[in-house]
């Protein structure tokens, strides 16, 4: 996606003016997802997670959703893999 020339003088970060998913992981338990547009599957050891780019998947133990907004998301409990589906290119 082209910045335009609002964004490129302010330096915006790509997240702030795109869907592009940006993921902050804290330690092995916890997880922010920022950007994202479903959640595809809950259960309490895998988290599937629908992005504009891709899926997410979250693989644990006690796994929480915490802290849902309309943009960000965040997970808790013992992370053991992410994995990432792209499919955009």
């Amino acid at each position: 996606m082209k910045k335009n020339k609002i964004e490129k003088i302010l330096e915006f970060p790509e997240e702030v003016y795109s869907n592009t998913p940006k993921l902050i992981i804290t330690g092995f338990n916890e997880m922010v997802l920022e950007n994202y547009k479903g959640i595809l599957e809950y259960e309490e050891n895998f988290t599937s997670i629908s992005t504009y780019i891709g899926v997410i998947n979250v693989n644990g133990f006690n796994l929480n959703l915490e802290k849902m907004t309309n943009d960000d998301i965040k997970i808790t409990g013992k992370i053991e893999n992410i994995e990432i589906e792209r499919t955009e290119e």
